[in-house]
């Protein structure tokens, strides 16, 4: 089987598109979570810290279980998981519309929602970077943008079926509307690269039987000229009886014919049971090197300083960071502002400046003379105090302005791999990266509901936001720090290793 390049365009951009879409119908309703946030606590009765892990859970799950996902898509393919992640997703939320309780929301939403969507992500990036090469920057941009812009289009659409259908019909609108994502899933034409490797099953099954074809062949080989040599025998033996008129019962006229020998079975049985039996222990000691290979590689990573303080850092930042998009209409709401002041959804404004954060955020990065690093710092600076200046705003022009703010530098996201490859390396990207999203999800999960249970302990939200901004600025400082001290050796490169000489010392007998 042919395996072909990545064709960088053709049916590529068709997947460009499906995968913007899947994105957009999958990620509008959890970025958007805000606006059934208000709902849920007016349902329910229960308080902020605990209705928020709701939305936190759907946020978190999927970067939490990142490792599962990137080993679903490897083993499935990216066709199969978005259309599995579809049904999870339109599950999910139509099970939501039937919430008995809060609790009944955080398996329907939180887990089952937050599952679909981290499967929809890990297969719609992995089908793009197969498909593109030297421009799969420009694709990868392309589809991030449409989970900014479905959180833009689902805070006011979310909003508006609740007027109209009560939360119970909107969810499952919502959830009908998902369902278009295994439309998208079907145009996602697997493409088989150069530089995939067979799969351990296939290659378990099919290396004994080559073994066992080649073997086969190369007894045959053996067998043939002893076959000829004895039909030569006989016909010389033929020959001889008809001249001396022998015509005896030992003349091969007489013989019935022999079959002609065979190799044993149970020798043939044997030797492919000790072939699967060596392959089996190769390919253990190979997973087993790996899995060391793995732990050496983690730990080696977390001696480099920046790394340490860049783990610290998306930890800090998304705990503080991610719950103005959630809490966000609530705090509006606990400000007095009212309803004929609200121009546009402030999730709508955080949504669209996201997208527009994270485009000429990538554009920055793209500049020789800017360092990565340093932009990434100066984002999480800033909006650690637009966080701490959130208890200060008392209207609505205020709040959609710091809205504005948090949405345009929570476009740091397109940059954030662009630092994880200047602190430790194009090799070692991959690694690096899954550990980081395991501790981005993690704040994920806790940032909402720490700050509702503020508001639960003092009934306002100004110590909330001033321990989310604190939070911030304590990852961008620690990373500041790091940063001016080693950037430069964690940017050095290192010399080549000198191939390993051994010298062997012979003794000779004078």
């Amino acid at each position: 089987m042919g395996f072909r390049k990545s064709p960088d365009g053709g049916w590529g951009w068709v997947i460009v598109l499906v995968s913007f879409f899947a994105q957009f119908l999958c990620y509008g309703s959890p970025l958007a979570v805000g606006v059934l946030y208000i709902e849920w606590l007016d349902a329910f009765g229960e308080g902020k810290g605990k209705t928020a892990w709701v939305g936190s859970l759907a946020s978190g799950v999927g970067l939490l279980a990142s490792p599962v996902c990137s080993l679903c898509v490897s083993s499935f393919g990216a066709r199969p998981v978005t259309i599995f992640s579809g049904f999870l997703v339109s599950g999910g939320l139509m099970l939501s519309s039937f919430a008995p309780n809060i609790y009944f929301l955080f398996f329907s939403y939180g887990i089952v929602v937050g599952l679909g969507c981290g499967l929809l992500y890990t297969a719609t990036v992995t089908i793009t970077c197969q498909y593109f090469d030297s421009r799969r920057g420009l694709a990868l941009g392309l589809i991030s943008t449409g989970s900014s812009v479905g959180l833009f289009v689902y805070a006011a659409l979310q909003r508006m079926l609740i007027e109209h259908y009560g939360l119970d019909g909107c969810l499952l609108i919502v959830g009908a509307l998902s369902l278009n994502i295994l439309a998208c899933g079907s145009l996602m034409r697997p493409l088989k690269i150069s530089d995939c490797p067979l799969s351990e099953k296939t290659a378990l099954e099919n290396v004994p039987d080559r073994y066992s074809m080649y073997n086969e062949k190369e007894k045959n080989l053996e067998e043939s000229p002893n076959i000829l040599d004895k039909s030569y025998i006989s016909e010389n033996k033929y020959k001889c009886s008809l001249a001396s008129g022998d015509w005896s019962q030992d003349s091969p006229l007489h013989k019935k014919p022999s079959p002609v020998p065979h190799a044993k079975e149970p020798e043939m049985y044997r030797k492919k049971v000790v072939e699967q039996t060596y392959f089996c222990k190769q390919l253990a000691k190979r997973k087993w090197q790996l899995y060391k290979n793995y732990w050496s590689e983690t730990a080696s990573l977390f001696q480099n300083k920046v790394f340490s303080a860049l783990f610290i850092a998306i930890f800090l930042f998304d705990i503080g960071g991610f719950p103005p998009s959630l809490l966000m209409e609530d705090v509006a709401r606990s400000s007095s502002v009212k309803e004929e002041e609200f121009v546009m959804p402030l999730i709508s404004i955080i949504g669209i400046m996201t997208a527009v954060g994270k485009l000429l955020l990538g554009i920055l990065a793209d500049f020789k003379w800017i360092n990565t690093l340093y932009l990434y710092v100066a984002t999480l600076i800033v909006m650690g105090l637009a966080l701490c200046a959130i208890p200060l705003a008392k209207c609505y022009v205020t709040l959609a302005i710091l809205s504005g703010i948090l949405g345009f530098l929570t476009g740091n996201w397109s940059i954030f791999p662009y630092v994880t490859t200047k602190t430790v390396g194009i090799d070692k990207l991959a690694h690096a990266y899954g550990i980081l999203m395991f501790f981005a999800g993690l704040g994920n999960s806790l940032g909402p509901p720490i700050v509702g249970w503020f508001y639960d302990w003092t009934q306002t939200y100004d110590i909330a936001f001033y321990f989310s901004g604190f939070c911030v600025l304590l990852g961008g400082s620690i990373l500041l720090l790091a940063a001016l001290s080693c950037w430069d050796t964690c940017n050095k490169k290192l010399p080549k290793p000198m191939p390993t000489t051994f010298l062997y010392k012979v003794s000779s007998n004078v």
